[in-house]
């Protein structure tokens, strides 16, 4: 008996799909360098947002590394048990917690960040720097749309 076709796109032309590839393709080797360390994609991105941004506020670190903030909450109390990052009471908000990257934390980011500009460098290299630029445009363009 024949299955009626479900009117997909293919799969190798499907946009979450090829996502999620291309993203594999990119953190396949941050992964690896990461590994040197015994620290995960998710802690990366976290403290790669606090030696940006600096002291901030949960939520707003939670938005900045694409994370959910009871992940992130379970995050940061291994990044803190670790002593890559502290966490303490806003002066004016009680309620509100601000974290900051501590110096371990900063000497992490430091002694990747050869490897992780090479990474990237090499990535802009193969895949062409315009076309890599205009890539993170159209990336920042699609995450407007509402859909």
């Amino acid at each position: 008996m024949a299955q009626e076709p479900t009117h997909f796109r293919r799969t190798n032309r499907s946009l979450p799909i090829a996502l999620l590839r291309a993203r594999e393709q990119v953190m396949g080797p941050i992964r690896d360098m990461l590994a040197q360390s015994g620290i995960n994609e998710q802690k990366w991105r976290v403290l790669r947002v606090l030696d940006e941004a600096g002291p901030m506020e949960q939520k707003s670190i939670a938005q900045a590394a694409c994370l959910l903030l009871p992940s992130l909450t379970r995050i940061l109390q291994v990044l803190e048990a670790d002593g890559m990052v502290t966490r303490a009471n806003d002066l004016v908000d009680r309620r509100r917690t601000v974290v900051t990257l501590s110096e371990p934390g900063r000497a992490l980011i430091l002694t990747h960040a050869t490897e992780s500009r090479a990474i990237l460098e090499k990535l802009a290299q193969q895949f062409g720097p315009d076309k890599l630029e205009q890539l993170l445009d159209l990336l920042e363009d699609l995450r407007q749309i509402d859909v």
